[in-house]
């Protein structure tokens, strides 16, 4: 997989749910790819059974989620490769952040909440390898 900067293009992103997006409308830009990331995020949370430890987590898991979008914007707007370093690892935080508060959401019996929720994880640890490899290469 091919990675450049500023832009962080990235051939044959892979999306949750990506059999909704035909192969040429894929986004390629890893900007787009962590806005759908938070926004199916939010639309995940909105299925789940409403018990007090999901509201906390929600709460976290909706706040990382934007962050790894917003840092990445951030990093393509930064300043210097010292600035941009610092948002792309914010970005992999919180991506692995993410995981741990998809990790711990209740979803009930539900086997469709518990299929979205493996795509969200999957997704959230494949962007999680892509900032390690593009800190990797900024370092």
């Amino acid at each position: 997989m091919k990675l450049q900067t500023p832009n962080c293009q990235i051939p044959n992103a892979k999306l949750p749910n990506a059999k909704n997006f035909p192969m040429s409308e894929r986004p390629k830009e890893l900007e787009e790819r962590t806005a759908l990331f938070a926004e199916e995020v939010r639309a995940f949370v909105r299925t789940l059974p409403r018990t007090l430890s999901n509201v906390e987590d929600v709460k976290q898991l909706v706040r990382a989620s934007g962050s790894v979008a917003a840092n990445c914007i951030e990093a393509d707007e930064a300043l210097g490769n010292q600035d941009r370093l610092m948002h792309f690892r914010i970005s992999r935080k919180e991506a692995k952040e993410c995981q741990l508060w998809l990790r711990l959401l209740y979803t009930g019996e539900d086997p469709d909440i518990q299929k979205q929720r493996s795509s969200l994880r999957q997704e959230a640890h494949e962007l999680k390898l892509i900032f390690t490899a593009i800190i990797k290469k900024l370092e």
